[in-house]
């Protein structure tokens, strides 16, 4: 039993060191019924992939990892630049991409009411007004530059203030518990 969870650990660990590139020599994606994306790569086919991307951040169309759903996830490959796949692919990528790191710009802060370990934010943003809530204990406001705040709300949506300085005074205020 020993050398079996030795060997399983050892393949699990060897498939996770090796690296497999995707491009449109290798690999086909295509948009199912339900708007999710297929993968056929290496003779298999998943039904549905998740579309991540990897750092740097600063370079959004590269280093794209193409992964399973199910939990773990696990890396099917990487795509080293979106110029590497079709002009559809890229496209349908892109969307997914959207999706998963969809952020709302918060333009407006209403009202924060801090209740029991909570924040309750009433917020104007770019896609309208919002209501979220976030747990006060588990970091939930990042600093991600001097003026720059990325809040995640209880239910992990995203939500970015690009400058607090912008903000008028009483909103900067509002913000003091998180800056």
């Amino acid at each position: 039993m020993e050398q079996f969870k030795i060997n399983q650990m050892e393949q699990e660990a060897e498939e996770m060191a090796s690296l497999c590139y995707l491009d449109k020599k290798n690999a086909t994606f295509e948009r199912t019924k339900g708007g999710f994306v297929s993968l056929t790569y290496g003779g298999k086919t998943w039904e549905r992939v998740q579309v991540i991307r990897l750092f740097p951040f600063t370079e959004p169309e590269k280093f794209i990892s193409i992964r399973t759903v199910e939990e773990p996830s696990k890396e099917i490959g990487i795509i080293k630049n979106l110029k590497e796949v079709s002009k559809e692919t890229k496209k349908m990528l892109l969307e997914q991409l959207n999706l998963h790191y969809f952020t709302p710009i918060i333009q407006k802060v209403l009202s924060i009411k801090d209740e029991y370990g909570y924040a309750y934010f009433h917020v104007m943003t770019d896609r309208g007004e919002c209501r979220f809530t976030i747990n006060m204990g588990a970091n939930a406001v990042v600093r991600l530059s001097e003026k720059r705040l990325l809040i995640t709300d209880l239910d992990e949506n995203r939500f970015e203030i690009p400058d607090v300085f912008a903000l008028t005074q009483k909103e900067q205020r509002k913000l003091d518990l998180f800056l």
